[in-house]
């Protein structure tokens, strides 16, 4: 997993309650066993008309908003299912972060695990920038996670809170596996002084 510390990128107002895993990536889709080749398939019962073409007027599927790494949202952002495709579907998409007011706990784990840093700010500040993603061509954002800051090239700018252990997991890039190597050394000594038996 690469190591999140600072990213800039052009942001994507999806202004929305209480989005679910299921709109994020709908259950025809939960097939593949790899994390990659979802996000052509995410929000695709809003990104696509019932013929399957893309929808014009969805967001993400508007030329100004092609490329965009940062999502902001609304409350309750991953509600619904325990879905880590969801995050897959997001990630694979080219987000790197969301925005929102409230994360479900379920989905913000699922983030932490697959390098997608959640940012939690109040509703003012992500209504504001849902807002200026509207009305500011190209707009975009810079993420630091080391100074848990988000700001843009106005004059823009919101503090977040993080937990210390998710906030040094991604900066060092660590999932629960990346996490347990740390500690390779006790573990061969441990394994060592405890030998198997009966094989």
């Amino acid at each position: 997993m690469n190591p999140f510390r600072v990213h800039k990128g052009r942001v994507a107002p999806l202004y929305r309650a209480n989005v679910d895993t299921d709109q994020i990536i709908p259950k025809q889709f939960l097939k593949r066993i790899e994390k990659t080749g979802f996000g052509e398939f995410v929000f695709f019962d809003w990104r696509r008309r019932p013929d399957g073409s893309l929808d014009p007027e969805f967001t993400l599927n508007q030329p100004r908003y092609k490329g965009a790494s940062i999502l902001v949202t609304d409350k309750n952002f991953g509600c619904g299912s325990s879905r880590e495709h969801a995050v897959w579907a997001l990630a694979d998409f080219g987000f790197r972060v969301v925005i929102a007011p409230t994360f479900a706990d379920i989905f913000a784990n699922n983030c932490v695990q697959n390098g997608v840093l959640t940012v939690a700010l109040n509703e003012a500040e992500t209504a504001e920038i849902a807002h200026r993603a509207q009305a500011i061509p190209d707009y975009e954002l810079t993420v630091d996670l080391e100074q848990k800051k988000v700001s843009d090239s106005q004059v823009f700018t919101a503090n977040f809170s993080i937990d210390d252990s998710i906030r040094h997991r991604l900066l060092n890039g660590l999932d629960d596996i990346g996490l347990t190597m740390q500690y390779e050394k006790e573990i061969a000594a441990y394994e060592a002084a405890h030998p198997a038996i009966g094989n």
